[in-house]
């Protein structure tokens, strides 16, 4: 399994999917989840609102618009749209999306710093949950690869040192 630190753009990776930190409404109007819509078009937030009610902890897919990956995998870390969330829902969220992406076949996904946002957890204490939930999780898993993209400096460096620390 490998798991690559990326600096810049979700909606630019090389993936199967990509990961929204979504809020459970699927509701896509701040953060990552305002570039994914703006960069792969309307239709995808009008799938994830069509989805339903997804709880913090589960995960859902939908089509990825005009972006170059196959799907989007929407894992909220947040009932309500821009409410600061507790750590542990960083942990849920990776999770779900992890689950997802393995049951979907998928071998690549690329994550953003889930909770970092609106979520307002700490950009180091979301960085090593992430970097720990996944190394718990990649255990005999089809999926091969996961990429941590991290848009500020500050968030690439948390990967980096937390990546570091489990290795």
């Amino acid at each position: 399994m490998i798991i690559k630190i990326i600096q810049g753009d979700i909606t630019t990776a090389t993936a199967d999917a990509i990961v929204n930190p979504a809020n459970s409404y699927g509701t896509m109007s701040g953060g990552v989840a305002l570039a994914i819509k703006r960069a792969g078009g309307a239709s995808i937030e009008q799938a994830a609102k069509a989805h339903g009610l997804c709880p913090v902890g589960q995960a859902y897919s939908t089509p990825a618009g005009q972006l170059s990956v196959r799907a989007i995998i929407h894992a909220p870390t947040m009932t309500h749209p821009a409410e600061p969330i507790p750590a542990k829902q960083v942990e849920l969220a990776t999770t779900a999306a992890l689950r997802l992406a393995d049951d979907s076949g998928f071998e690549t996904v690329a994550l953003p710093g889930m909770g970092t946002g609106a979520g307002d957890v700490a950009v180091d204490e979301a960085a090593r949950i992430m970097i720990e939930t996944i190394a718990m999780y990649m255990v005999d898993q089809r999926l091969r690869e996961v990429q941590l993209y991290a848009l500020t400096d500050e968030l690439y460096q948390a990967f980096l040192k937390h990546y570091d620390a489990q290795s």
